[in-house]
């Protein structure tokens, strides 16, 4: 089976047409010229567009209009997020509303004096929380495929951008990230793991997501329970009116029920979580490859 390749589709320079629209006509004006964007990516993104179909027809079970309906909103949802994101970053935190669920006991965990490890996964935009974290930013550790890191360690360069986290490269020939994952939680940081997507096969759990069997990868939950840590479960959600929604999920690894082993306890909640959000907000799923089997 296909799956992901390591690294996100989309180059520097779409980013950098975004910017300038941003920086000099406003986001209204970015959103609308996503509609002439959209057409291109249809036809010449056939993999994100196969992939999103077959999401709209076989898992959500939509008819042929409704799913076209889906793919329209799908590529319009991740162009907003990314405009969002630019234009958070150019200090136009003002004009967006945020909403919250279970922030306290989140902020809570943040505060124990201990490391936490965070879970989200490409539904949404996890980054989008980074500005409202203060202080607590400057802890954050993102483990990411080396090949994503250097696409957007060029775009930063590129904008003039500076980003708000630090980042843990992982490649696959080395166990550098292993140790730097550990270091990072010893000085009692927080990293942060993407839950869905994986590039080794035979590193893979499959469980029941949205009806059918699905892969995840093994390392982050076995780490995470490993790791003597809480965990929390975190997504960022779009919603109308320059609205976000953040969800925080928290997991104790230590506390799985008997006969259940802590990796694969904290791989059931995760994908019970990630449903209950998915199923909400179906046209902010953003895996552009075969990632039900």
């Amino acid at each position: 089976m296909a799956g992901w390749q390591g690294k996100t589709r989309g180059g520097t320079m779409g980013y950098q047409i975004f910017i300038f629209i941003i920086r000099y006509l406003g986001v209204r004006a970015a959103y609308a010229f996503t509609w002439v964007v959209i057409p291109y990516f249809i036809p010449f993104a056939p993999q994100a567009t196969a992939s999103t179909w077959r999401y709209a027809r076989r898992i959500l079970g939509y008819g042929r209009w409704r799913s076209l309906g889906l793919l329209l909103r799908n590529y319009y949802r991740v162009a907003q997020i990314t405009i969002d994101r630019l234009a958070l970053r150019y200090g136009m935190k003002d004009r967006y509303r945020f909403v919250f669920e279970g922030y306290d006991e989140f902020l809570e965990v943040l505060n124990s004096g201990e490391g936490v490890v965070m879970m989200g996964a490409h539904v949404g935009n996890w980054e989008l929380g980074t500005p409202f974290f203060d202080h607590y930013g400057k802890k954050i550790n993102i483990v990411m495929y080396d090949a994503e890191h250097q696409r957007i360690k060029q775009m930063l360069q590129k904008s003039a951008l500076q980003s708000e986290f630090k980042i843990i490269p992982v490649n696959a020939d080395n166990l550098t990230h292993v140790f730097r994952i550990t270091e990072a939680l010893s000085n009692r940081e927080y990293v942060c793991f993407q839950g869905d997507r994986y590039v080794n096969t035979e590193k893979v759990s499959v469980c029941d997501f949205m009806g059918h069997p699905a892969r995840f990868p093994s390392g982050p939950f076995l780490l995470a329970s490993r790791l003597k840590t809480p965990v929390v479960f975190y997504f960022a959600l779009r919603e109308p009116g320059y609205c976000y929604r953040f969800h925080f999920t928290l997991l104790h690894p230590d506390r799985a029920p008997q006969g259940v082993s802590p990796e694969q306890y904290v791989l059931h909640q995760y994908v019970q979580t990630l449903e209950q959000v998915v199923r909400r907000y179906p046209e902010q799923w953003f895996n552009y490859y075969r990632f039900w089997g």
